[in-house]
């Protein structure tokens, strides 16, 4: 996980918020972010199943962005 959200997390506090972690990867996919996301805000839900999605796929990635969101209900 980059520093800068080590420092965001630090500077807010999301108790009784819903985390819903996406990130795009070359390889790593979230490399322990969600579990990392977790110790950081305990008091917090963190969605486990997050979109990650490969820096390859990035061109063709709408449809399953947006399947993604709607399954969260957005």
């Amino acid at each position: 996980m980059p520093q800068v959200l080590y420092s965001f997390f630090d500077e807010y506090d999301f108790s009784g918020k819903t985390i819903i972690p996406f990130n795009t990867h070359n390889g790593s996919r979230f490399s322990g972010t969600i579990e990392t996301i977790q110790d950081l805000e305990p008091d917090t839900t963190v969605i486990t199943d997050g979109l990650t999605i490969s820096e390859n796929d990035i061109p063709d990635a709408e449809s399953d962005v947006n399947s993604w969101l709607e399954e969260l209900g957005y």
